[in-house]
Order: C-alpha cells, then sequence, then structure tokens
C-alpha cells in the first residue's frame, strides 16, 4: 500500500518507463527543444530536464550552472536575464543546430505530450526558497502539467522545499552513495552499482509505493539485470536505442539474454 498521497503511475504506460535523460541527447544537443521533440518522437514516457533561474527569474532548462560548456556564452546563467540567455546558441557544437536556444520550463511544457510526465532536476539552491517553490508549483498549475510532473536533487532538501509549498508534487531523490530507499521520495534515482551492494532495493522501494529509476544514462547493457530487478523506468541519453532493445521493433517486450 502506498504511503503517498500521489503515487508515481502513468496511465497507459507499461513499465518499465523509458525517462530520457535531457532528452536525446546522443541525435540532438542536450537540453534543447530539439532533443525533446526527438525523444518524444522516439517513445519516451518521460522527460528529465534540468532547471535554473535566469537573473529576471525565469525557470532555465539548463545542465551547469554556467554557459561555457553547452552554448556559446560565457558566465552564470542566474547572471544573464531571459532576453540574453535567449540570444545565445545552445547546438553544443553542432553547426546545425545552431538555431537552438535553451529552453524556458513553459516552452519545455508546451512539447509534452498529453500522456507523458515531466522530471525536473533542480540545479540550484533558489529552490530552498520558499518563495521560489511556491512560483515553480503556481507556474506548473498554469501551464496544466502539475500533476505530471516530478521533482528531483541530489539535495534532499530542495524537493522537501518545494513539497512544502505543494505537497501534491511528487519528489524524487538521486543519490550516488545511499544503498539504502530513503522513506520521504516518490522516486528513488540510486547510482546503478548500488543496486548491486543492496539487490532488494527495488523491493523494499516497491513495498513502499515508491518507483525506482537508477541512475544510469547508457542502460542498454545491463537491460537483463534491469527487468530482473523490476525496476519501474529507466534513464537513457538515447530513447530510440533503449526502446528497441527493450521492446523490438514491434513495440512488444522481448527477453533479453546475455545482459
Amino acid at each position: 500500500m502506498s504511503e503517498f498521497s500521489r503515487p508515481l503511475v502513468l496511465p497507459g504506460k507499461r513499465k518499465p518507463y523509458i525517462m530520457a535523460h535531457r532528452g536525446n541527447r546522443v541525435d540532438c544537443p542536450e537540453n534543447t527543444l530539439a532533443a525533446f521533440r526527438q525523444a518524444f518522437a522516439d517513445g519516451a514516457d518521460l522527460l528529465e530536464t534540468d532547471l535554473h533561474l535566469s537573473r529576471d527569474g525565469v525557470f532555465m532548462c539548463i545542465h551547469d550552472s554556467t554557459l561555457e560548456r553547452t552554448t556559446d556564452g560565457h558566465g552564470p546563467v542566474a547572471e544573464k536575464t531571459l532576453a540574453e540567455l535567449k540570444q545565445l546558441s545552445a547546438a553544443y557544437g553542432r553547426p546545425q543546430f545552431a538555431g537552438e536556444r535553451i529552453p524556458t520550463l513553459a516552452e519545455t511544457a508546451a512539447l509534452l505530450p498529453d500522456d507523458a510526465a515531466l522530471a525536473l532536476e533542480l540545479k540550484t539552491d533558489r529552490f530552498l526558497e520558499a518563495e521560489i517553490c511556491q512560483r515553480l508549483a503556481s507556474e506548473l498549475e498554469q501551464l496544466g502539467i502539475r500533476q505530471r510532473v516530478v521533482v528531483i536533487s541530489f539535495n534532499l532538501a530542495r524537493v522537501q522545499a518545494v513539497q512544502r509549498a505543494a505537497p501534491d508534487i511528487a519528489a524524487g531523490f538521486i543519490t550516488l552513495s545511499r544503498a539504502w530507499p530513503v522513506n520521504n521520495a516518490q522516486l528513488l534515482g540510486p547510482f546503478w552499482p548500488l543496486l548491486f551492494l543492496n539487490p532488494f532495493y527495488t523491493l523494499i522501494a516497491r513495498r513502499r509505493g515508491q518507483i525506482v529509476c537508477p541512475l544510469d544514462p547508457t542502460p542498454d547493457s545491463r537491460l537483463g539485470w534491469y527487468q530482473w530487478l523490476k525496476v519501474d523506468a529507466l534513464l537513457t541519453d538515447n530513447p530510440r536505442e533503449t526502446i528497441q532493445r527493450l521492446r523490438g521493433p514491434g513495440g512488444n517486450e522481448i527477453k533479453l539474454e546475455g545482459d
């Protein structure tokens, strides 16, 4: 029996759910609308992206706190206004994507299919501020996706701050070191070797009504093991390849051997 008011379930979707890590970041630059569109075209069930805030308080989908790695800009994201950020290319060195820009949360939400969900990784301590958490919850409500969002972080305090502001928004905890599931998160993202250390992890989580999505953006060589563990979701950089390998060209579940 779930102890959570809103268990993470995607009606009409079968497990393991496929979570696109920053979109399809193999075929497209990460955290761009192109990557998000490709992920949904591939058949992803959830989109994982990252949230920072611009200087003027707009929620932006970018992983790093600085601009150098994925854009042609320089300096901290938090020191640029929305207008300044929108002048930058987010092509990540791929000339054919030169027109891609850092998406806002609103632009990302507009792409979300009706049967898909959104995982938002909170990348800054601004999400410890009650006003920012309340504003995030209000924007998700205005965008019509509040009930299809899970906020996630390596910092449990950030997601707890969001839940204090909006208890109906699902929370997820990602970890590189904890081999035992925490109690107060609906989604758990343990670094995948931790499941070797504790093979009962998914069983414990399932009894609590939690779902497990291993932190493993290149899961294809371990799909058979994940099926044996009965994980609930799979994170992947390349949803197309993972889905084809997991379900076959006809979309039916296949048994993987030798993984």
